[in-house]
């Protein structure tokens, strides 16, 4: 355990999406630190997965975008944390690929369903919850496509720059009751989600898929893409005793991706 948070109670800490991705290792990080962590997931393999390797933290079936599941996944975390101190604002999807013209109405509304209605359902739940506590943080998972726009993917872009918004305003609504809000925006994170992304998109512009990927690395000023852990060491950071007074802020972990 490093100093900074040996300096703060025991963390409890809820991940959305927590069961794979960059909401895994944002969990398992905190969870390093000695927190007690819980997640929620709609993938049951991986949730059952984690129910295994993890058998300490609290695990929650829960799409984010249906209020009624988000109200059961408070009544649950509250059961096993007893109270709150970090809500993780991580679930999303990548949305459809396409020209505004070619996408579907009912593609948009489920990125806008998922991505930011379920970021503010949480947070309707989670604040009742983190005004009792001493060390209260909101981390929501927004994009380097919430400060740049992001051609062929509307749907995705808007919902990105709207979290920011969303984060930004909780800050300076939270800010009097202790709680922090921050936003962190992933450039091009090395996984199997950015893989699909860049084919969709080749295939969407009539590319090879080596030389898409190159002209998304060719696009960051240094020349590579980031991690999951990456992510992960900025959350925590932000929600240990060393970032206490940092509130209201929107901050990239993307190698300084220039333009998408």
């Amino acid at each position: 355990m490093t100093a900074d948070m040996e300096k703060t109670p025991q963390l409890r800490v809820l991940v959305t999406a927590g069961a794979g991705g960059i909401g895994r290792v944002i969990a398992e990080s905190f969870a390093q630190k000695g927190a007690r962590l819980h997640i929620c997931d709609i993938a049951d393999a991986a949730l059952d997965e984690v129910k295994k390797t993890h058998p300490t933290w609290g695990v929650s079936h829960c799409d984010v975008s249906q209020p009624d599941q988000v109200a059961r996944l408070f009544e649950e975390v509250g059961a096993k944390l007893g109270g709150l101190d970090v809500l993780i604002n991580n679930a999303g999807i990548a949305g459809p690929t396409g020209g505004v013209e070619e996408i579907a109405a009912d593609d948009w509304r489920r990125t806008v369903d998922i991505n930011l209605n379920g970021q503010f359902y949480c947070a309707n739940r989670a604040v009742p919850m983190l005004k009792k506590s001493q060390n209260a943080s909101i981390i929501c998972i927004s994009s380097v496509a919430g400060r740049l726009g992001y051609a062929y993917r509307t749907p995705y872009a808007a919902t990105k720059w709207a979290i920011i918004g969303l984060s930004k305003s909780l800050a300076i609504e939270l800010g009097p009751s202790g709680i922090r809000v921050n936003a962190l925006l992933p450039g091009i994170v090395e996984g199997p989600r950015i893989e699909k992304v860049i084919s969709d998109r080749a295939q969407a512009l009539g590319v090879a898929y080596d030389d898409m990927e190159q002209e998304y690395i060719n696009k960051v000023s240094l020349r590579r893409m980031v991690t999951a852990q990456d992510v992960a060491n900025q959350a925590v950071f932000l929600c240990s005793s060393a970032g206490m007074n940092i509130s209201g802020q929107s901050i990239s972990i993307c190698g300084n991706v220039e333009v998408l």
